[in-house]
């Protein structure tokens, strides 16, 4: 587990690279936020949280998503609960972050095979006021 990365992940850094490219500034990983959200932006009150499909468990979510379909293949007993609880937390997260005025857009990693139809997603959600 001490390998795996909360931050600065590819399919993270691609959105951040896109948002950039756009314009858009914001700011990383607010600690005092819940989650500690990926990108904020502020003024905006908007937040985009990048998941990866396995970690985040995104078959529970689209059963027709490719890179999660995998299973833990060893220590089942531990890894079964860890997504669990995993999923669990996003939920809440999600939530206190909706609670406290916030506009959540949630990027799954299998969605950044296609590039143009998330700028267009982040283009919407942070266009709107």
């Amino acid at each position: 587990m001490s390998r795996i990365r909360a931050k600065d992940t590819r399919p993270e850094m691609v959105v951040r690279r896109l948002a950039h490219s756009m314009g858009y500034r914001y700011r990383l990983h607010r600690k005092d936020l819940p989650g500690k959200p990926d990108l904020t932006f502020g003024p905006r009150r908007k937040i985009i949280e990048v998941r990866g499909c396995y970690w985040h468990a995104h078959v529970r979510y689209d059963p027709k998503c490719w890179e999660a379909r995998s299973e833990a293949k060893s220590n089942q007993a531990y890894w079964g609960p860890k997504m669990d609880r995993n999923v669990e937390r996003d939920r809440k997260n999600l939530a206190a972050l909706e609670a406290a005025g916030w506009k959540v857009l949630v990027i799954w990693e299998c969605e950044l095979r296609d590039l143009e139809a998330v700028r267009t997603r982040v283009s919407d959600f942070l266009g709107e006021k």
